[in-house]
């Protein structure tokens, strides 16, 4: 990390006290713009932003103000970007497992609609079938990431296998749905481009059995760098490889189609950083811990993942390296790295966990009743404050208290 940034995170943590979670919209639009021109082969795209990634109401006003659509999965990510200026054909709900009264909720509101489940698609097509739908198979590859990040295996509870798609077939044809679009999703961590293309084939055969599509989601997943080093996908590759087939394949449809993809990972983790400070430096046998203001309450990847976030001490940029494993302050085992090097620590210094814009705070808790951190937004270089930091009050605003 350069030492510009580190200077101005540190200030940051003086002035809205720790901990706190800091993202720059440079960095996404950085990145926004990097995906659209790997693909600037192909004339329409559009990026659909997977905001379970971060839910913030100002982080989703940032993408509409940059023309991104947005990717949902819960009626109340819909409204969240109803509410930040969305127009209800610039959001896609793509949900698993949520009762056929949520998805009419999504209907009323007037949004894409992605399926995932025969029963539903049958059943939508019976009471819906004058809204068109998007139809989400599940391509059954394995195209980079762990178990818990990877959602095209055969084993995976989300998407129609693509072994069933005559039954789609059936049911399209018998219910008279519209079919607007195809989607797959393999999940995150994409390495193996090859792997991700070929899955990208299964989707473009499956197309072929609907003749009136608008567009052909390839979901995202797409791996950035954790640390020096790090592997990420190789966007420029993909964008050659795949946006050449596309056209290819849209004259063959013989119909102009989108590209669409749903990044989420790939265009805020980077952006973001999680400041904490250090509460007490504990030296046992053979271990020196850092232990710190926040846990898997504020940050789960590392104990829910194993997740890597790299960690400096920005208190300290030119201290003796030394190794410690830096945990929380949660009644619970919370350890977010362990015999890493770092700067030499002292109490009171602010540590910084890099790639903390996607699943982080949307991924925290009031575990232990501890109160959930603010959120500042970098725009054009300065700081505002997004989501102020949470009292006990908060915590119970949702209480009904009985006489006992």
């Amino acid at each position: 990390m350069e030492l510009a940034r580190m200077q101005q995170l540190e200030s940051l943590a003086g002035e809205y006290g720790a901990p706190l979670y800091v993202y720059d919209s440079t960095v996404i639009k950085n990145q926004y713009d990097r995906l659209l021109k790997a693909f600037k082969i192909v004339k329409n795209v559009k990026l659909n932003y997977a905001c379970k990634a971060n839910t913030n109401l100002n982080i989703l006003k940032f993408f509409r103000s940059i023309g991104s659509g947005l990717d949902t999965v819960s009626i109340q990510e819909v409204q969240l970007g109803l509410l930040a200026g969305f127009k209800p054909k610039e959001i896609i709900y793509t949900p698993n497992g949520v009762s056929f009264d949520e998805i009419k909720q999504a209907v009323d509101l007037g949004v894409r609609i992605n399926i995932d489940n025969l029963s539903i698609l049958e059943l939508f097509g019976h009471e819906l079938n004058d809204y068109p739908v998007c139809i989400r198979i599940n391509p059954h590859i394995l195209a980079g990431g762990n178990a818990n990040i990877s959602v095209g295996h055969i084993d995976s509870k989300f998407g129609i296998s693509i072994y069933q798609l005559p039954h789609i077939v059936r049911v399209v044809d018998n219910t008279g749905i519209k079919v607007e679009g195809i989607h797959m999703h393999t999940g995150s961590d994409i390495l193996d481009v090859e792997v991700f293309l070929q899955g990208a084939e299964i989707l473009f055969n499956a197309a072929k059995k609907f003749r009136n599509l608008d567009y052909i989601d390839f979901g995202s997943g797409f791996k950035v760098p954790y640390k020096e080093g790090d592997n990420e996908t190789d966007i420029q590759y993909l964008g050659e490889k795949l946006g050449e087939r596309f056209n290819e394949f849209e004259k063959e449809y013989d119909k102009e189609l989108t590209l669409m993809f749903e990044p989420g990972k790939f265009l805020v983790s980077q952006s973001g950083f999680f400041l904490v400070s250090v509460n007490v430096v504990k030296q046992t046998i053979s271990t020196v811990f850092a232990e710190v203001d926040s846990g898997f309450n504020h940050l789960i990847r590392p104990m829910f993942y194993n997740s890597y976030h790299n960690i400096t001490n920005l208190s300290n940029p030119k201290g003796r390296p030394r190794f410690y494993t830096v945990v929380g302050y949660i009644c619970e085992t919370d350890t977010f790295g362990t015999n890493r090097k770092i700067n030499e620590i002292k109490e009171g210094d602010i540590l910084c966990f890099e790639n903390a814009g996607a699943y982080c705070f949307s991924m925290s808790s009031n575990y232990n009743s501890r109160c959930k951190p603010a959120e500042i937004l970098l725009l054009d270089g300065k700081a505002h404050l997004i989501r102020r930091r949470e009292k006990l009050e908060d915590l119970l605003t949702t209480t009904e208290e009985i006489s006992i």
